[in-house]
């Protein structure tokens, strides 16, 4: 895997106006690295701002501040007309395939648009031709390009998603939870689809997931994402093995785990209370109110990133402490009365 950076995030934010109240900080300070030849994941509940994330990446919703940079061009502030040349590079396949492809056209017209746009293949044959290629990349028969998404599976629809991405030979694939919406079956087809497409084509993704299982079968590094911002980075065995901050521990207790009796006597980490409102974030540390050990400074500090081992760091004040001290013995969070984890807002 080369070292090279695709695509860096500097301290985006992306906040939504909200009528007759604050905005809703969907992305709020989130610096990421995407380096070549690398999937990077960013896992976190709904809510997190991690899709939102994505779609700022590809500039298909606009930054309200920080810096975006894919190929060591700064695109934050390009116009409509140059941003056509950040789509050919950083392509985007999306969760519900049926929502993504135009019903009313064939599925060689979806998958050949790309080409039309990006001018890859100037002449109808030469259209076909790539078209033909590009399913049978992803699996699929060549006398599918004459079909419409309704006579397709969902799994096929996704292939078909996949294929319009790679039509015009993109740096980085954004993956919006890919296969949050197939069966499990189909799931592992497509996850063994993107592996394989990565590994002939040296491909980049940045996959964006909920499920902790898909990420850790396909992801290089990590980027867990609370409240619009990240809390911890690093590799799978890192996450897995240590995790350094509360939320990602709590992550990890939660996934099921496919040997019963490891499933069986295992120490869960609940979290209490919901997750605060984008609008209105916890001062201090975001997850301090269902954090169960939070502490008084928690709620004055705002933690930045620190490193607790070789490219790994995270965004808490007690990094690993936290964490080895839940997996000791969870407490009850400490309140004030109203949930807030003892601590102002």
């Amino acid at each position: 895997m080369s070292t090279g950076t695709i695509a860096e995030l500097d301290d985006l934010t992306v906040w939504f106006p909200s009528p007759g109240g604050p905005p809703v900080r969907a992305v709020d300070g989130v610096s990421l690295t995407v380096r070549s030849g690398e999937t990077l994941g960013l896992v976190g509940e709904s809510g997190s701002g991690k899709s939102t994330t994505g779609l700022a990446l590809l500039r298909l919703v606009a930054p309200t501040g920080g810096r975006i940079v894919v190929g060591g061009q700064d695109v934050t502030g390009w116009s409509r007309r140059r941003l056509r040349g950040l789509r050919r590079r950083v392509a985007m396949v999306f969760q519900d395939p049926q929502a993504s492809l135009d019903p009313r056209r064939t599925v060689g017209a979806s998958i050949a648009e790309p080409l039309v746009v990006h001018r890859l293949a100037r002449s109808a044959d030469a259209r076909r031709h790539r078209v033909a290629e590009l399913l049978d990349l992803v699996g699929l028969r060549p006398e599918t390009a004459g079909r419409h998404p309704h006579e397709l599976s969902g799994g096929q629809r996704q292939r078909v998603g996949i294929a319009r991405a790679l039509a015009g030979e993109p740096d980085l694939i954004v993956l919006d939870e890919p296969i949050a919406s197939l069966d499990l079956s189909v799931q592992a087809q497509i996850m063994n689809l993107l592996r394989r497409l990565q590994r002939d084509l040296g491909l980049t993704y940045l996959f964006i997931a909920h499920d902790l299982a898909a990420v850790e079968h396909l992801s290089d590094r990590i980027a867990v994402m609370y409240l619009g911002r990240i809390v911890e980075t690093g590799t799978p065995a890192q996450l897995w093995r240590e995790p350094a901050h509360p939320y990602t521990a709590a992550l990890l207790s939660a996934a099921p785990v496919a040997d019963p009796r490891v499933e069986r006597h295992r120490r869960r980490i609940i979290l209490t209370g919901d997750l605060p409102s984008p609008t209105d974030p916890p001062s201090g540390c975001r997850f301090r109110t269902r954090c169960p050990q939070a502490r008084p400074a928690c709620a004055e500090t705002d933690p930045p990133p620190v490193e607790v081992g070789p490219d790994h760091r995270a965004a808490c004040l007690f990094a690993g402490e936290a964490v080895r001290a839940m997996r000791a013995d969870p407490p009850t969070p400490v309140t004030d009365g109203d949930g807030s984890g003892g601590a102002r807002r």
